[in-house]
């Protein structure tokens, strides 16, 4: 990775996209830190680079990925400081369902979580790619999970939790199908688009979670993501990985 690269993540003022940003930072990234709301966003900025020799480029830009106008305007503000986006990681998630049953949950629940992970990745991705265009070495990451995968969902034997999560599951299972065809779809721009599973790690997003979730950390979380982040130019495409290694497999 090259020092002067420039980086967004969204979904970053806190938890593993806020460790994403700083990682990416220490390597000498210049990072722009997306968070919906500017006091959260300014203050995780100033958290990260406060301190005697931090020096890390770290810029809040507000971005909703919900929101096209500020998605557009954040686009607009990479692009007139550095005049390109070398790596975009789509962190911003949500979930919506502890504790209620698949049977249960309304279709204004299943499209709250679809027009975050998925849709929202799509307005951002889609912004992006101009951007990305201009890269030397294009890299884009799509925070998915295990929790999406088909192959594990229809795994009697599989690890996951026995509760089904319809909107959170179908959610990323639609992310990693947009993995795949943003892979092939930008190969000949030599755009790398891959999917990475960080884990169940305790965020406030999962805070409602019933089933053991061991001391996996958000520093646990960002390790994968964050090596896909700065993959070579050489490197891979349209993979699944994670949560542990980058040679760690997933199935879709």
């Amino acid at each position: 990775m090259n020092a002067n690269e420039v980086a967004l993540v969204t979904g970053a003022n806190k938890g593993i996209g806020r460790e994403i940003v700083r990682r990416l930072a220490e390597r000498g990234c210049t990072v722009y830190l997306g968070a919906r709301d500017p006091e959260r966003g300014h203050s995780a900025v100033e958290e990260l680079t406060s301190g005697p020799g931090s020096g890390l480029d770290i810029r809040f830009v507000r971005l909703d990925v919900g929101d096209v106008a500020s998605v557009e305007a954040a686009v607009e503000t990479i692009e007139t400081s550095t005049g390109r986006l070398d790596v975009l990681v789509n962190n911003a998630g949500i979930m919506v369902e502890w504790g209620v049953r698949p049977a249960d949950l309304t279709a204004a629940q299943l499209r709250e979580v679809f027009e975050v992970n998925v849709f929202g990745v799509v307005t951002v991705t889609s912004a992006c790619v101009p951007l990305l265009r201009r890269s030397g070495n294009p890299r884009i990451v799509n925070l998915s999970s295990g929790l999406g995968s088909l192959t594990l969902l229809s795994d009697p034997e599989s690890k996951l939790p026995a509760q089904g999560f319809l909107a959170y599951s179908s959610s990323k299972a639609a992310l990693n199908a947009l993995t795949l065809i943003y892979a092939n779809a930008l190969r000949e721009d030599g755009i790398k688009v891959n999917a990475v599973s960080p884990g169940l790690v305790p965020t406030d997003q999962n805070a409602a979670a019933t089933f053991p979730r061991g001391d996996r950390s958000t520093a646990d979380g960002a390790v994968v993501p964050v090596l896909l982040a700065t993959i070579s130019a050489d490197g891979p495409t349209g993979v699944f990985r994670g949560p542990d290694a980058l040679d760690e497999v997933i199935p879709w």
